[in-house]
């Protein structure tokens, strides 16, 4: 709650079912019941049918928001190198990897669509990519959110679309003074400390905003913070962000 008596929300978000054929990775389980929503490998980037549908019945148990997680078919590079497609085969890898997801689910219905990795961060700063993007969106369902990077193009392209959408901020990651995330081929890209991240996203969402690596604010909107599922101290991150909200008064809860 802030000082004007009004009650603070975020949604806590992770992504996983990134685990293929015999490897395993991250900590699902015990993720799935810490955080309100979750973002499920497609198969491309991270994950096979078998991983999507365990995932996926994990997050229904537990009654959490269930959202797709396409990217680049890059396995190798787990998603994180920017491949040269066309625009319209970008469309159609969104759509095809979507509705893979969704007809996973008791429903057939998603709660959200976030893009990974290399095909986020470009769509963030690539309004055309990003349009490409909502477009396989809303060929499976004109109602199913984005969650894309806050303030970025993702964002201005679904307004432009008529798609609905959540802004999403990292805790695990620090930013350039656009607001961009800094590139994992720099130092300081990633933070690992779980303490510091839970003061960093408290901070966020009090504040509505965040200081890049060079000291300078950026403004920005945090209906969703993601905590990556690959990132070695992914489980304990998580433990401490949900009590440091949960603290500081602030509602986990999906949009």
């Amino acid at each position: 709650m802030n000082g004007e008596g009004i009650v603070l929300r975020v949604d806590l978000n992770s992504d996983l079912g990134e685990s293929f054929g015999q490897y395993s990775l991250g900590n699902d389980a015990e993720i799935i019941d810490l955080v309100s929503s979750v973002n499920i490998a497609c198969g491309f980037h991270a994950g096979d049918p078998d991983v999507m549908a365990k995932t996926v019945q994990k997050a229904e148990k537990a009654g959490i928001g269930i959202g797709a997680h396409p990217g680049y078919a890059d396995l190798q590079g787990f998603g994180r190198r920017r491949m040269n497609m066309s625009l319209a085969e970008v469309q159609h890898m969104i759509t095809y990897q979507v509705g893979a997801l969704e007809a996973f689910t008791k429903e057939k219905r998603l709660h959200h669509v976030k893009p990974h990795g290399a095909l986020y961060n470009a769509a963030a700063q690539d309004h055309a990519l990003a349009l490409a993007i909502c477009r396989g969106i809303k060929s499976v369902d004109s109602e199913l959110p984005l969650y894309g990077l806050a303030g970025s193009e993702l964002i201005s392209a679904a307004q432009e679309v008529g798609l609905p959408y959540v802004q999403e901020v990292f805790g695990d990651r620090n930013y350039e003074p656009n607001g961009t995330l800094v590139a994992r081929t720099k130092p300081y890209a990633v933070i690992t400390d779980p303490t510091l991240i839970a003061q960093r996203v408290i901070k966020m969402v009090e504040e509505q905003a965040v200081t890049a690596l060079n000291g300078q604010r950026v403004a920005l909107t945090p209906d969703s913070v993601c905590v990556h599922g690959d990132n070695q101290a992914a489980l304990a991150i998580v433990k401490e962000l949900r009590t440091a909200l949960n603290k500081e008064g602030i509602q986990v809860k999906t949009w």
